[in-house]
């Protein structure tokens, strides 16, 4: 691949297949479980795959700065920093069904330029790279061009801070109405079919940056949109998500804002 960031990429998947590797070898296996002060759980495999994926990504690139779901930050003032979130979806890891994944995306000058997500039981890779489209399963993918609510598929997930805004749960509400379908995928799986065009929005309302910052790079790359619900730009204090297939994106905003 003839890119700038090819390094990079290369780096990333190399670090998603060790993190893999550890996950894989760990899952179905009764392992210990604790809980972090905000309540969510983590184990050995979270902890273990971060650093087998800190491992590739600070020996290839060590003045990059680093910010882990686990492992914590470094050098955040970095003018390239690595995003990484080494199990998205634990509580599905603790009750063994497959739809967790691992993210790695970089960050460079403060944009999203690639993202890597791999899901490592379900059996699913997904990458991008600014400007180089994007790739699933080892075929460049796109977006749907659906531009009516009535032939479009919208899923949701981590709706908790939506539900709890009367108004916001409400204009959901009328969304759900007008669309064809109403799915709830959740986590890495419903950017992955927005990406490759089997549904058409995605709406979360409590996420985390390291959740995200990947699978943001993957939809964009794709033809997508990728944003917040207020339709900002994604960033590190981001906290909720819109993503669609860019031709329904101002649609969405305006039923919900």
């Amino acid at each position: 691949m003839n890119s700038p960031l090819a390094p990079e990429l290369a780096a990333a998947l190399e670090a998603a297949q060790a993190a893999a590797l550890v996950i894989r070898s760990l899952y179905q296996r009764n392992i210990e479980i604790t809980v972090k002060a905000d309540k969510s759980p983590v184990t050995e495999a979270d902890v273990r795959s971060e650093e087998a994926i800190r491992g590739v990504l600070e020996q290839r690139f060590p003045s990059y700065g680093f910010f882990g779901e686990e492992t914590g930050q470094r050098a955040m003032g970095a003018a390239n920093i690595w995003l990484v979130d080494p199990i998205d979806g634990t509580k599905a890891f603790v009750r063994e069904y497959p739809l967790f994944s691992t993210q790695i995306a970089l960050m460079r000058e403060g944009r999203l330029v690639l993202g890597v997500s791999s899901a490592p039981v379900y059996g699913e890779l997904a990458w991008a790279v600014e400007g180089e489209g994007t790739w699933l399963a080892g075929e460049r993918v796109r977006v749907s061009a659906i531009g009516e609510f009535a032939a479009a598929t919208l899923s949701t997930g981590n709706l908790r801070t939506l539900a709890s805004s009367p108004a916001g749960w409400s204009r959901l509400g009328r969304l759900v109405q007008e669309v064809a379908r109403i799915r709830g995928y959740g986590d890495f799986l419903h950017y992955h079919l927005l990406a490759r065009g089997a549904l058409d929005m995605v709406v979360e309302s409590d996420v985390n940056i390291l959740d995200v910052a990947a699978l943001a790079v993957i939809v964009r790359e794709a033809g997508g949109e990728f944003t917040d619900l207020a339709g900002a730009p994604v960033g590190l204090a981001t906290t909720s998500v819109l993503a669609t297939n860019s031709l329904l994106h101002r649609r969405v905003l305006e039923a919900l804002g």
